[in-house]
């Protein structure tokens, strides 16, 4: 079943129950009452022919009885205490034995023999006890069970004809309002069955209102779109290391068929320094691929040791090959010898090591290196050159893969592009931030930002 059906389904069922249910307790509440209402009108009546007895006692009892006002079906019998002897009745009743008498031991009419051809149909009895003229006497008066029976009529009716019919108005209802409810579902249902990985530019059509259908569709969208760039970014980064790939290949493939073609003229020494030159590009490059690989499945920073900063800082300045401008370690600021951060000193020394060599690619005279232990909680560690700077329109657009702005020069040095991108990953992996600003040398000043461990 659709979910349409299944709801129509339970929700008509549910308030079919519910209204049953409540008509059932309606009908035990009313023929209570109605049972209640005609109890007291018989003791009324009785305690009306009590009276009239008292009011004509020198004349003896009345005959006929009274008739009761209220209820023009109510009938009356005055018997001797203990026995079925009638002393009156009503007119209806003359000439009729005890329909019913009041046993001494219990407080109900029994029904007489005379009973069976008198009375037609149901009837409701109730018996009191009186002492008129010294002498002790029962009344028992009775009356047509009418207003049981149209009780019992009107709640028939309702259950027969009403119950039913409520059943088929709500599931109509229910069914028209959970299927507009569901309609935009359906066509988001369709819109995404339509959109393929080829084209991740279509969207969900987006309710006007802000119910759960509708922030359903704006969360697809937004997955839509995100799915969108991540697509586009995946197309990018295989472009663009196909061709990273493909230039040192060429290079070597062209060293090799050169030497070849002329093999007793060609200089095999520098083809193969040639050739293990740009196999040393390709292995930095596939590391680098692959190490990005691991950073998009999230297992980057997999150890968690305690790393000195200033230990860390000096590990990476002496692993970098003789810059051709000087990197200098100036002093601490604030209080940050003995910093320590958690994670993978590898990675992190990598990830300064590439903010470094950054920096001396592009810096003038000289590159000044600081720890910055000033902030509550974060240790700083900071890297700034004398070079022309970077635009603020592109230092966010720098942390991409592949990005170089000045594409010949970096092509031309051997980078791929990935050094601050591999930088940025690592931050992240590790809780942490990189940020680029104004050098005071107007240079670029790069700055991370990593979570402190206390003691």
């Amino acid at each position: 079943m659709t979910v349409r059906a299944r709801v129509t389904a339970v929700a008509g069922v549910a308030l079919t129950a519910a209204v049953a249910l409540g008509l059932v307790v309606m009908y035990l509440v009313q023929v209570g009452s109605a049972q209640r209402t005609t109890e007291d009108q018989l003791r009324t009546y009785a305690a009306q022919i009590e009276q009239s007895v008292r009011s004509a006692q020198q004349r003896g009892w009345p005959r006929p009885l009274p008739a009761f006002p209220l209820d023009a079906n109510a009938q009356a019998q005055v018997l001797a205490a203990g026995s079925t002897k009638v002393l009156a009745s009503t007119r209806a009743l003359e000439g009729l034995g005890a329909l019913y008498a009041l046993r001494e031991s219990g407080p109900s009419p029994v029904r007489g023999a005379a009973a069976g051809p008198a009375l037609q149909g149901e009837v409701r009895v109730v018996g009191t006890r009186a002492v008129v003229g010294g002498h002790a006497v029962s009344i028992i008066t009775w009356t047509s069970t009418d207003a049981l029976n149209q009780v019992n009529e009107t709640f028939s009716r309702l259950l027969l004809i009403g119950v039913p019919g409520l059943l088929l108005l709500a599931c109509a209802t229910i069914w028209l309002v959970v299927g507009g409810a569901l309609r935009p579902v359906e066509r988001i249902r369709r819109t995404v069955t339509d959109i393929s990985a080829a084209d991740l530019s279509r969207r969900v059509p987006e309710p006007a209102g802000r119910d759960e259908v509708g922030e359903l569709a704006r969360t697809m969208n937004g997955m839509l779109a995100r799915l969108e760039g991540s697509a586009a970014r995946q197309r990018r980064f295989v472009a663009d290391a196909s061709h990273e790939l493909r230039s040192p290949l060429a290079a070597v493939r062209t060293a090799l068929e050169v030497g070849l073609a002329h093999p007793d003229r060609a200089p095999w020494p520098q083809i193969a320094e040639r050739a293990v030159r740009q196999s040393t590009r390709l292995e930095t490059l596939l590391q680098d691929l692959l190490l990005l690989a691991r950073a998009d499945d999230g297992h980057l920073a997999h150890r968690r040791d305690i790393v000195p900063v200033t230990a860390l800082v000096r590990d990476a300045r002496a692993a970098m090959p003789e810059p051709r401008v000087p990197v200098e370690l100036r002093g601490a600021a604030g209080p940050a010898e003995g910093c320590r951060v958690l994670g993978d000193s590898q990675q992190l020394e990598r990830m300064v090591r590439n903010v470094l060599d950054n920096a001396v690619r592009y810096a003038r005279h000289r590159v000044d290196l600081l720890i910055d232990g000033s902030a509550p909680g974060t240790v700083g560690i900071v890297v700034a050159d004398d070079g022309p700077g970077i635009a603020v329109e592109d230092r966010g657009r720098v942390f991409d893969r592949f990005v170089r702005l000045d594409a010949s020069r970096e092509r031309g040095s051997g980078t791929s592009g990935l050094g601050l991108a591999i930088a940025k990953e690592v931050a992240d992996a590790h809780g942490g931030s990189i940020t680029i600003g104004d050098a005071p040398a107007g240079g670029a000043l790069v700055r991370i930002d990593l979570p402190r461990v206390a003691g």
